[in-house]
């Protein structure tokens, strides 16, 4: 039976590698595989996805207007499943229509991408898998300090933590770090006491 899985983790936890290392599990296979990501993130050019490893595959952009059931059943019906990179930045619907697909269809659907943003608030894609998908698992990754990361902090020019912003920034390396939680305080925390 296929399944919807969300496959979660902090900035540098290898999500996008183990994305496209499935692909190529499926490929070598002889299994098609149609490789999205939401259009916004044009980081490594619109239509690639590239993991800070080096690997790299085409994909499809799909914007925010897109009904992802409607363009697979048009265009990529022979799909053996779906690989979704950055699936945080998917709309709601988006979600729900990849669910459409994993019932409707029976293909298996992977979703990975980040559980929640600077601030540790949930993305509404993220939201929606986790209230929806069938499998859901963390990609592990860790702190500076050792402890096992949870928060994607968002980091200014002087390597500040930033506590104010939209929701959606795209950056790398440059722009965010994984942090456990309590070290995202604690810096935090300094900040704050070296302004007052």
């Amino acid at each position: 039976m296929a399944k919807l899985y969300f496959k979660y983790g902090a900035m540098g936890s290898c999500k996008t590698a183990q994305a496209l290392t499935t692909k190529f599990n499926y490929e070598e296979r002889g299994m098609k595989v149609w490789l999205i990501k939401p259009a916004i993130d044009t980081r490594d050019g619109e239509s690639v996805v590239k993991s800070r490893i080096g690997l790299y595959a085409p994909c499809e952009p799909i914007d925010k207007t897109s009904d992802l059931y409607e363009l697979f059943k048009s265009e990529h019906g022979d799909a053996d499943v779906i690989i979704a990179d950055e699936c945080q930045f998917f709309t709601e619907e988006q979600i729900d229509q990849l669910r459409h697909i994993v019932d409707e269809c029976e293909l298996p659907v992977l979703c990975f991408g980040l559980r929640t943003d600077f601030l540790c608030h949930l993305f509404p894609g993220s939201k929606r898998l986790f209230e929806i998908a069938d499998s859901i698992s963390e990609i592990k990754t860790i702190c500076a300090c050792g402890s096992k990361a949870t928060v994607n902090a968002r980091l200014d020019g002087n390597m500040n933590v930033v506590t104010e912003g939209a929701q959606v920034m795209i950056g790398g390396n440059e722009t965010y770090i994984a942090m456990c939680h309590r070290c995202w305080h604690e810096k935090i925390q300094k900040q704050k006491n070296k302004e007052n």
